[in-house]
């Protein structure tokens, strides 16, 4: 059957007003699972991988714009070093909006 017969099968008669409508907010809910949530959840993801992967010496940037390089580790927090002082700063985990590891800085 093609498409417009599908359509005028599940709209039904003229004025009853059909299934289709009713059918919408269920076909709505899986195309908005793919278009916002699961994205979402894929950059979540990547990102908690991130901050599992962070090691001293790596290059961060923070969310607010503040680059350093990381001196310690603690459970909740980072010690970074910023230039040009070499100021001590400690950043909470969830700050952190992205890494250069060390060895891709040498690479270079």
């Amino acid at each position: 059957m093609s498409l417009a017969t599908n359509l005028a099968f599940f709209a039904g008669p003229a004025g009853a007003g059909g299934s289709l409508p009713m059918l919408l907010p269920l076909l709505l809910i899986p195309v908005l699972y793919l278009v916002m949530i699961r994205p979402q959840q894929k950059r979540q993801k990547q990102w908690q991988e991130m901050l599992a992967s962070i090691k001293t010496g790596d290059r961060i940037t923070t969310a607010g714009g503040i680059r350093g390089i990381i001196i310690s580790i603690k459970d909740d927090a980072y010690v970074i070093r910023v230039a040009p002082d070499n100021i001590k700063l400690e950043v909470a985990k969830s700050a952190i909006a992205s890494v250069t590891t060390q060895d891709a800085t040498t690479g270079s």
